[in-house]
């Protein structure tokens, strides 16, 4: 009952997101602005935001990231183009250049852009009124905007949830990251554009990532279900841990393009169900043993 009852929950949730991408597919609609968020630090939410945002770009969307943790930017690196930031998101904000001066095409996928933050300004550069300016010029070029936000209310993580259409919040499988992502997401249901305003609330989902499905099997940590009703949000993802993941942001690579990878696949379907599309959850469940003595003894 209770996993019929989560899964009911999760299919209606995300059903808007398959409409979403019906509707969006070849129209003229304005873009959809997606934040990125968690309530700690250290969650990998830079890792899921380079994943899901050209795991987009692969299904044809035209797609944006935006580098919103000002003087500590990183996004560049997790895609390999740290080279070729020459302006960035305040010099646009602050006129010194136009926007399409500051995008970055990525060499891989022509429909990823990237707009990476500043690393020498501070993040009280940025401004309500230069923010909204750039997000609505990015509205009418590409289909998705993806804000890599910071950790927590500071300045940049609020500027980047004000005027979110939809919200990816990035947990871990532990009740201190679960609590603190419990906070970021009455702050987005209250805080944002839409709630002042009164409109459709922001549709949040959840992605837990570092998933470890023998620390869940011993009671060391959260499992998903755990999770959806602890935080009563639907996981559009569950990421397990991988050693690939650190090898993939040190090359450059988003972990998604790891072909085969259980890193890679899982945000294969993270992004599929993040459309609408219904995907089985996996590696929710501790691998077998490989060979005849671990088939004997698991």
């Amino acid at each position: 009952m209770r996993s019929s009852l989560h899964l009911a929950r999760r299919t209606s949730s995300l059903l808007s997101g398959g409409r979403l991408a019906s509707t969006m597919s070849g129209s003229k609609q304005p873009g959809r602005v997606v934040v990125i968020t968690s309530g700690k630090g250290g969650v990998g939410k830079t890792t899921v935001t380079a994943s899901m945002g050209y795991g987009l770009a692969q299904r044809g969307f035209r797609t944006c990231l935006i580098d919103f943790d000002i003087g500590l930017r990183n996004l560049d690196l997790h895609l390999g183009c740290e080279r070729r930031v020459i302006f960035d998101f305040i010099h646009v904000i602050e006129k010194n250049c136009r926007l399409n001066q500051a995008l970055i095409k990525d060499k891989r996928l022509e429909r990823l852009s990237l707009l990476a933050a500043s690393q020498t300004r501070d993040k009280e550069a940025l401004t309500e009124e230069g923010v909204e300016e750039v997000l609505d010029e990015l509205r009418s070029q590409f289909d998705f905007i993806l804000c890599d936000s910071p950790a927590g209310i500071e300045s940049g993580a609020r500027h980047a949830m004000y005027f979110a259409d939809d919200a990816i919040l990035v947990t871990n499988p532990e009740i201190s990251s679960c609590r603190d992502s419990d906070k970021m997401i009455g702050f987005i249901a209250s805080k944002s554009l839409r709630a002042k305003e009164g409109r459709e609330p922001v549709n949040q989902r959840l992605l837990v990532n570092r998933y470890d499905a023998n620390r869940v099997k011993n009671d060391d940590c959260l499992s998903v279900d755990d999770i959806e009703e602890m935080l009563g949000l639907p996981v559009c993802g569950v990421i397990p841990e991988s050693a690939h993941v650190l090898t993939s942001s040190n090359m450059g690579q988003p972990v998604i393009t790891a072909e085969g990878e259980k890193a890679a696949v899982a945000f294969e379907d993270a992004v599929a169900r993040f459309l609408g599309e219904e995907r089985e959850m996996k590696f929710l469940e501790p691998e077998r043993p490989k060979g005849l003595f671990g088939r004997i003894f698991s």
